[in-house]
């Protein structure tokens, strides 16, 4: 089979300018590299003997586990060579991941990262990989097992990252959630057996804390369109914001990429960034003034509407998520001013768009009509979103009590 391990240091840092310790898997020259979670510096390693140095406080234990490691590997390259089994050097690695019962929980978040940047998710990327961060500060190390990862080490991680970091009920659920997802891919792949699974009944239970969503009536929608003492920047930041409104509360990263070659036969067409659903509304008749204020910049069908992204190469995902994320804070700025001069004292942001056609709808609109609006994916998503803003009921409830 032509393939062979060895104990190796890779040469390529971590922002804190240790060196990580790696298992080198190679097949027809093809490498591949089974970390186990240790890092050193450059003099703790002995070149010659590719063991780590005894001057490293560790350093037993250290060489007891790349040895270890080392055999185990070896022993699963015979037993493939004696199967007649073919694979190439990232899949034995994967497969040795995966055949360890002690399962690394790093190795998947690792994997879960490479499949969210492959699939240009940089939102979710930056997002995701914060919050792996947190959980190798609160390790402090990058080995971590899936049994290890046991209720009890939860709740502690729960009291850290409210205390030591100082983060929000929902931020602390969003990071639940993501451990959850993790857990779920290693028991599909057999890292680990389902019966040490953390979450569920009598266990850890994620809750989400209620968020108060406020959005904007007509009246204050109304003071906005009718502003006239504006800035060229404040009256682009205004036809952003109410051109989302308009159309049902699109949100900010798929306004900012509608192209021209999107609007035809008075529609719009797009596919929304969060989901990759696709979109095809109406324009109602306000969209088209916002759309004359643009036209003489277009440089053809699929140029974009709105400036934010003509500077940037369209076929570079990552670099139209970082500038979208900067105009969306930029936009945030200008609508500070703008709700001071409407006299509106909510606070004004891009997403208040969505929130504020919510707010409106109200109970108007048929829940599956909302649901097509919105793009849920369930009807259940959009009653609950929508049961913010609903409110009549309870009003008049309230008021045939109190008005004596």
């Amino acid at each position: 089979m032509n393939s062979s391990a060895s104990i190796t240091l890779r040469k390529k840092p971590n922002t804190k300018g240790l060196y990580p310790l790696a298992i080198r898997i190679t097949k027809f020259r093809k490498t591949s590299y089974l970390y186990i979670g240790h890092y050193i510096i450059l003099t703790h390693w002995d070149d010659a003997k590719n063991l780590v140095k005894k001057s490293h406080p560790n350093a037993p234990r250290l060489n007891h586990l790349l040895l270890t490691i080392l055999a185990k590997t070896n022993k699963f390259l015979l037993e493939l060579q004696a199967e007649g089994k073919d694979f190439s050097a990232a899949q034995i690695k994967k497969e040795i991941l995966f055949l360890n019962s002690d399962k690394n929980f790093f190795d998947v978040a690792d994997a879960h990262i490479e499949e969210i940047k492959a699939n240009g998710k940089y939102g979710r990327l930056t997002v995701d990989k914060a919050y792996i961060g947190h959980i190798a500060s609160f390790v402090k190390s990058h080995q971590l097992s899936f049994q290890d990862l046991n209720e009890s080490f939860l709740r502690k991680y729960i009291t850290f990252l409210r205390n030591s970091k100082k983060l929000s009920e929902r931020t602390i659920a969003n990071h639940l959630v993501l451990i959850r997802l993790l857990f779920n891919k290693a028991i599909r792949q057999g890292l680990i057996d389902r019966k040490f699974y953390p979450f569920g009944k009598d266990k850890i239970k994620i809750k989400f804390p209620e968020t108060r969503k406020i959005g904007l009536t007509i009246q204050e929608i109304q003071s906005i369109e009718s502003l006239t003492k504006l800035t060229e920047e404040e009256n682009h930041t205004r036809n952003v914001w109410l051109f989302s409104f308009y159309l049902a509360g699109i949100r900010v990263a798929d306004v900012l990429k509608i192209r021209w070659s999107d609007i035809y036969d008075n529609r719009i067409h797009y596919t929304m960034n969060k989901n990759s659903k696709l979109v095809s509304l109406q324009l109602p008749d306000k969209i088209h003034s916002i759309l004359n204020q643009y036209t003489q910049y277009r440089r053809g069908a699929d140029d974009f509407v709105f400036p934010e992204l003509k500077v940037v190469d369209p076929n570079d995902q990552k670099q139209m998520y970082a500038k979208a994320k900067i105009a969306n804070k930029w936009l945030n700025g200008q609508l500070k001013e703008i709700a001071r001069k409407a006299g509106i004292t909510k606070k004004l942001t891009m997403h208040i768009s969505r929130h504020s056609f919510g707010n409106i709808a109200g109970d108007k609109i048929p829940i599956q009509m909302l649901q097509q609006l919105y793009r849920h994916s369930s009807v259940t998503t959009t009653m609950i979103y929508q049961s913010y803003f609903i409110s009549q009921e309870t009003d008049r409830a309230l008021n045939s009590v109190v008005d004596f």
